[in-house]
């Protein structure tokens, strides 16, 4: 059974239904990635744990309650007195290009490897942490040293790291500190799964095949570029290839795509598929999500475990 330790914020998600109706759910991008890897695979193959911190109050409870439900290991998790959850609203245009209104600056989570406690974090006993530039972006200058050193030790003792630079500039004093962050975390990476957009923000690669080659020269191993409706850009193990995106009748909701292809790409790299088998099961769950409202969609409409 390979561990996985996925890190980061899972939030309260308002989505809407109709001009004046929302529905309530949890989400957050590695949390999504989290649910997914879980339902993707068996826990004889996979075990996902998610390390966050959460309030005291109802909607922390709901959190928990829907990690554990999905399979989750929620003992890394600690909650916090009198703190809350952070929340977020989503609204998707005709298009199904969604748009998203945070109310986060009090999260729990913000306070992340940033305690007082005098032990730094320990990721010993797991494979894999996966995390993304949001994780980083929540964090304080101090807990980002802490969890930098943190994932050095994880490395150095043959861990993998896996990373992708969701880059969102709302949180960021500016592109060029996040690039540094993403940058120091691209160094550490084992497994890379960026989309273009944000490395081309960051980093002004021209096309995704040049941001294969750069991370490739950092040390990333393996590595699978989204590239939205142009498809995806992985490496083989010997070359770069290019795979045409899935066809989809109609975009309902494209939350959490990236997420979804997060998740089928590693479930496929850690129970064995060669890397193009596993960007194509990647594509195809990300298909599957964008076709259905919400960030987390019905389990019954996912492919089947194994």
């Amino acid at each position: 059974m390979i561990r996985v330790l996925a890190i980061g914020e899972c939030m309260i998600e308002l989505t809407h239904r109709g001009a004046d109706e929302l529905s309530l759910g949890c989400a957050g991008d590695t949390f999504n990635t989290a649910t997914y890897l879980s339902r993707v695979t068996t826990p004889e193959q996979v075990q996902v744990d998610y390390l966050t911190l959460l309030g005291d109050d109802h909607y922390s409870d709901r959190i928990l309650t829907a990690m554990r439900a999905e399979g989750l290991g929620t003992d890394r998790i600690r909650r916090v007195p009198a703190a809350q959850p952070g929340l977020y609203l989503v609204r998707t245009d005709e298009h199904g290009e969604r748009s998203f209104t945070y109310y986060r600056s009090q999260s729990a989570a913000r306070g992340l490897f940033d305690e007082d406690s005098g032990e730094d974090p320990d990721f010993g006993g797991y494979d894999v942490v996966y995390l993304s530039a949001i994780s980083l972006q929540i964090l304080t200058a101090r807990a980002r040293k802490r969890l930098g050193a943190a994932l050095v030790r994880f490395r150095d003792g043959g861990g993998r790291v896996a990373f992708d630079s969701n880059y969102r500039p709302a949180g960021w004093r500016d592109a060029a500190e996040a690039a540094e962050h993403v940058r120091e975390l691209w160094e550490l990476a084992a497994i890379g799964l960026p989309t273009f957009s944000d490395e081309q923000a960051l980093f002004a690669d021209p096309d995704p095949e040049p941001t294969v080659d750069r991370l490739r020269g950092a040390g990333v191993a393996d590595v699978a570029v989204k590239d939205g409706a142009q498809g995806c850009v992985v490496f083989d193990g010997t070359r770069v290839v290019r795979l045409p995106a899935v066809p989809v009748e109609a975009v309902v909701d494209s939350t959490a795509a990236g997420d979804a292809f997060d998740a089928a790409y590693l479930a496929g790299r850690l129970t064995g598929a060669e890397p193009v088998a596993a960007a194509r099961q990647a594509q195809d769950l990300a298909a599957t999500v964008i076709r259905h409202p919400g960030a987390i969609v019905d389990d019954s409409i996912l492919p089947k475990r194994g």
